[in-house]
């Protein structure tokens, strides 16, 4: 009787969906949620065991940006979940009517990384799509009406089909099996590992005899340069502390296993400097990511690549879904030092659904980090509100595709317009004005305050 009921419980989940979503991070959340609600059978395929992906298993739970210049350009489900977490937790939102003259995480939204998963698992679950844990897929095979997506569960390997595959690993996976080309760059930016540290007062220590320490150590091969930016900004980033970890390849698990041991030797080789220094001989780890973050791998061959031009300009596209908003900000291969490029006043830049369609493919999207773009327009869309504003167009083009039997390039962009602002989205006006860089009217939200 209980293993009757046990194989009935594993197979519960259907074989066949409209729609299938790979990967649970702030696209994948805000994909699967939007085809759900807009109609279509969804499934969320997630490797970890919670949803969130950076904002959860790498620590980086400050999702944002959400406004630009004092407005809010991107809302909708991935705002929902934020908002939802902030208010469970008792926190706060920035007062993003400060903006002028502060520096561009000063308006992230901090989050609480166990309530914002849990809320997440709810957000999935209530909009009618499935959710699959520990699960990744092995193998990605087209169909004349769809795709086969074999999964590598922990019973073994399943055989999934849908009409519409997306992919929001970050990663390109679904893309790379699938046998589709994708670009790479010869320089990769370094991972990172946020941790939380404890045991020392920042108004005790003396930060430049500790600096003169660092090199010190450095010179002597007891830590590596990337290993710190500044021991002064490492210990008042107080419940995130970071450390860049360069040489990372996150795209294959080899390489992604090399990364997750170099940054816990990085971690190790820190806390054994600094526990030996003046006023930090308790200095201890209270709390690390589980799996080191990772900023660049691949991207697709979009039927639209994104330039840093187009992006820095506020270009508008025919086919512009939704918008993005972050400074350049392309971490340096050797983890020292960030090129920040900041936007200009009143640029709005966008993103097409051109460069969320992969190029000579049907029915397959991705949003996130790996979407169409140059490398620097990538390191300012890669961020997490921006990955959960194009998370939400897929969804929305998806679901249409899949209802009725189209490309997902013949939805109407009227109707994904539509769907998406009927789920609280924010999407640009389409150009039929002469200045591309004018600023969100029809679709502006009210300035949220606290």
């Amino acid at each position: 009787m209980g293993n009757g009921s046990f194989v009935r419980s594993a197979m519960s989940i259907s074989s066949h969906f409209d729609v299938i979503v790979i990967g649970g991070g702030p696209a994948g959340i805000s994909a699967a949620v939007q085809s759900a609600r807009a109609g279509a059978r969804t499934l969320l395929v997630e490797k970890s065991g919670l949803l969130g992906g950076a904002t959860t298993l790498n620590g980086v739970n400050f999702p944002g940006l959400f406004h630009a210049w004092g407005r809010q350009i991107i809302a909708g489900i991935g705002w929902e979940l934020v908002t939802r977490s902030v208010a469970e937790s008792g926190g706060s939102l920035p007062d993003f009517s400060t903006w002028r003259g502060a520096r561009h995480w000063r308006l992230q939204v901090l989050v609480n990384p166990a309530l914002y998963a849990a809320l997440a698992d709810d957000l999935v679950e209530s909009s009618g799509a499935e959710l699959l844990f520990h699960a990744m897929p092995a193998r990605v095979e087209e169909l004349p009406d769809g795709w086969q997506i074999t999964l590598c569960l922990k019973e073994g390997l399943r055989v999934f089909q849908s009409k519409v595959l997306i992919d929001c690993s970050g990663d390109a996976n679904a893309m790379r099996l699938a046998g589709y080309p994708l670009r790479r760059s010869e320089e990769r930016q370094p991972g990172t590992l946020v941790m939380q540290a404890g045991g020392y007062q920042t108004d005790e220590l003396d930060f430049p005899a500790l600096e003169e320490a660092f090199h010190r150590a450095v010179d002597s091969g007891e830590l590596r340069r990337s290993d710190f930016t500044s021991v002064q900004s490492f210990l008042m980033a107080r419940g995130s502390n970071q450390m860049h970890v360069p040489g990372v390849d996150g795209e294959t698990s080899e390489g992604k296993s090399r990364a997750e041991v170099a940054a816990r030797q990085s971690l190790r080789r820190v806390v054994r400097f600094l526990r030996g220094q003046p006023g930090l001989a308790d200095f201890r780890i209270e709390h690390f990511a589980p799996e080191c973050g990772i900023r660049e791998t691949a991207s697709i061959v979009g039927d639209t690549c994104i330039t840093a031009a187009d992006y820095t300009a506020g270009r508008v596209w025919p086919d512009s879904v939704c918008y993005s908003f972050y400074p350049i900000d392309i971490h340096r291969t050797n983890g020292v030092g960030i090129d920040v490029r900041p936007l200009t006043e009143g640029v709005f830049p966008t993103i097409p659904l051109g460069a969320l369609t992969v190029r000579n493919s049907r029915n397959l999207l991705v949003a996130g980090r790996c979407a169409s773009g140059d490398r620097e327009a990538q390191s300012a869309f890669r961020v997490q509100a921006s990955a959960m504003a194009m998370g939400q167009a897929v969804g929305a083009a998806a679901a249409l595709a899949a209802r009725q039997n189209l490309d997902v390039r013949q939805a109407p962009m009227a109707a994904i317009h539509e769907v998406l602002t009927q789920h609280g989205a924010i999407v640009p006006d389409l150009p039929t004005i002469s200045d591309p860089t004018q600023p969100p009217s029809r679709q502006d939200r009210e300035l949220v305050t606290t």
